[in-house]
């Protein structure tokens, strides 16, 4: 089973690269944070708390607050509103170190899983350059491109925490995931 550079899939349009890109950042990020029991997902290095298992439902969090609340204009959905965020701003980190790792992925999955039918819903009404559902405080309001780039950012950004984390509990190193990883 060997380690493949990950490469986006072929497109045909801005809309399947910009997606391409996000899925193939989503699997490695995936890849980085999966077969892991309890303490892998626990596990800290150097000076940060920082989890896997809290940085796997971050993201969760992510694609809830950037494309089903941001982008899509619904609401944040189970688990994220039964939780006081003034009172515990830091609870998906802290819950996701705490965790069961099929129950922290299987958050991730379902937000995974509604961005996609979200995303292709706005892309279909909108496109790519129509607005997103919120404006920022100085009045700008982002394209639906805007989103799907910053989303995919926060992706390279956080698969780098993974990849840090994951080396320091395993070995496990590498670009990105072996062909024959699903996730």
């Amino acid at each position: 089973m060997g380690e493949t550079t990950p490469q986006p899939q072929p497109a045909r349009t801005e809309v399947e690269s910009l997606l391409s890109v996000l899925d193939r950042n989503r699997r490695t990020f995936a890849w980085k944070t999966s077969d892991l029991d309890a303490k892998g997902l626990r596990a800290t290095t150097a000076a940060s708390t920082m989890t896997l298992g809290g940085l796997v439902k971050h993201m969760a969090l992510v694609e809830a607050d950037w494309l089903a609340v941001k982008l899509a204009g619904q609401e944040y959905g189970a688990p994220w509103d039964a939780v006081d965020f003034d009172a515990d701003p830091d609870w998906e980190w802290r819950t996701g170190a705490l965790d069961e790792p099929e129950d922290v992925h299987r958050v991730w999955r379902d937000a995974v899983d509604r961005s996609r039918k979200l995303v292709a819903e706005v892309v279909e009404e909108r496109g790519l350059d129509g607005p997103a559902a919120f404006t920022w405080p100085d009045g700008r309001t982002p394209t639906v491109r805007d989103m799907l780039l910053d989303m995919i950012e926060e992706y390279a950004r956080h698969t780098g925490h993974a990849d840090i984390l994951r080396e320091a509990v395993d070995g496990r190193v590498g670009e990105g995931a072996p062909e024959d990883f699903t996730c």
